[in-house]
């Protein structure tokens, strides 16, 4: 059994924390002694210091939650008598945000230099055509300052959305929409500042169009809002265990990051470098926020996220792949999410009677998880429509069903959690986590190699190959 954390630190994790956090402020200081500072090694430090800070103020403000009512009992424990933090990740959402905000500056440090003459270049005499124009500010990039602060504040909306939801835990059907208001602001800076709406069109397609690419106009935004709207809502319908929804959120940023790397280390410029290094600086800080909440989070729990980290972690996934512009590439990281929605449609829309939480049973006297189930009153079954439905699902292995002289008694529940113990048998909490992690780690590097090499099939080349730099 998991009892609260403790609100002190130990001396060990004291001195962890501090020596981390004194050895990225050293590197951070250095970094600025050529008078321009390193961008993404400050990104690094950041990080750092964002795991620092949210490890401690996790371990500190839990009591304070706690005695706010924003608490939980672990029901899938022997001894579940006592009450963990609940909503920590909106701790985690915080730092990250105050890290980006302080971070700002570091990007954009050499441009301030040049176009003010600022920063210790006080003395370059200035001529008065460029005094007369704004020293120079009309040289600033002020599309990429735009993306940032774009990107802040859908991240900041969607992170009051959150806590909201946690306080007041809003019904699903209200709840779905939330993040399409927190993107609002990105769509509104990807017009502005890209505004591209085309898409390649496969090869053997082309012929029949007579054309390469097809502009999709308004479509093309409604695509975008509804991935802001499911890339939240995937995380959050993904959960149930402990560590589950950080593991995965991890895997996908460390995919994503990986991604980026891949443009950042080929031969030549890409000229999607800026896209991809705008990408590293907000998910390198959020990996730094998630590896110190699922320090406390992973089994056994001592604290739990809440709803704000999933739609936070959400958010800066489509954040990072509207602006950067490989949004496509997000879609295939979230396979496990989008099957996990599909598989959970039945419930979701009320062709099956959906229980208000579908997290899988745990059997107390064995320990282990099993599959969670619907169960059928005889003067309540489902429709023999439904019925075949549900008979075809549980031959196929995608359903545990139970049935007694023609009546359905029980069936399991719809998400992906379930499922995997259909197919597994009962296992430790652990273990299910674990394995989830594992097959998203898998599907991820599937996807990207589906993205950059097997996608050759139906396209003329892939952006990362230097046949399609022009």
């Amino acid at each position: 059994m998991a009892a609260s954390p403790s609100p002190t630190l130990s001396r060990t994790e004291t001195l962890n924390l501090s020596g981390l956090a004194v050895v990225c402020a050293v590197i951070l200081t250095r970094s600025f002694e050529n008078g321009e500072g390193e961008p993404l090694i400050a990104s690094l430090c950041f990080s750092g210091l964002a795991f620092a800070a949210s490890y401690a103020m996790i371990r500190w403000l839990g009591p304070t939650f706690v005695n706010a009512g924003l608490k939980g009992r672990d029901m899938s424990k022997v001894n579940n008598k006592h009450y963990l933090p609940e909503c920590m990740g909106a701790i985690c959402a915080v730092v990250y945000l105050f890290t980006i905000i302080v971070f700002i500056l570091i990007p954009f440090y050499k441009d301030i230099v040049v176009a003010t003459s600022g920063g210790g270049n006080r003395d370059v005499v200035m001529n008065i055509e460029y005094v007369q124009r704004g020293r120079l500010l009309h040289k600033f990039p002020h599309s990429k300052l735009a993306s940032f602060l774009s990107a802040i504040i859908s991240l900041h909306s969607i992170t009051i959305l959150g806590f909201g939801d946690d306080l007041f835990d809003i019904r699903w059907r209200h709840k779905f929409f939330i993040p399409a208001f927190a993107s609002i602001p990105l769509l509104v800076v990807y017009f502005v500042d890209f505004g591209v709406t085309s898409i390649v069109l496969p090869t053997f397609l082309q012929p029949y169009a007579g054309r390469e690419l097809l502009d999709l106009g308004v479509l093309y935004y409604v695509y975008m809002a509804a991935l802001c709207i499911f890339s939240p809502n995937s995380i959050n319908i993904l959960a149930g265990i402990n560590g589950i929804e950080v593991t995965q959120s991890i895997v996908i940023a460390a995919l994503l990051a990986l991604n980026d790397i891949l443009y950042l280390t080929t031969p030549y410029p890409h000229p999607a470098t800026d896209s991809h290094l705008f990408s590293l600086y907000f998910l390198l800080p959020f990996l730094g926020v998630s590896f110190a909440l699922l320090a406390h989070n992973w089994y056994p729990a001592r604290v739990f996220v809440g709803d704000t980290y999933c739609y936070f972690a959400g958010m800066v996934f489509v954040v990072v792949s509207i602006l950067g512009h490989f949004s496509k590439t997000l879609i295939l990281l979230l396979l496990p999410q989008i099957f996990n929605f599909v598989y959970s449609t039945p419930q979701l829309f009320k062709l099956i009677p959906c229980p208000r939480h579908r997290l899988p049973h745990f059997n107390a006297r064995t320990g282990l998880l099993e599959p969670s189930v619907t169960r059928w009153a005889p003067d309540e079954q489902p429709h023999p429509v439904v019925v075949r439905a549900l008979r075809l699902l549980a031959r196929l292995r995608l359903l545990s069903l139970k049935e007694e002289q023609g009546l359905v008694q029980e069936s399991s529940n719809f998400t992906i959690l379930n499922l995997w113990l259909v197919w597994r048998g009962p296992m430790r909490e652990d273990r299910l986590a674990t394995e989830i992690t594992l097959m998203q780690l898998v599907l991820g590097l599937f996807g990207l190699v589906v993205r950059h090499k097997l996608a050759l099939l139906i396209f003329r080349e892939d952006n990362l190959d230097l046949r399609s730099v022009v």
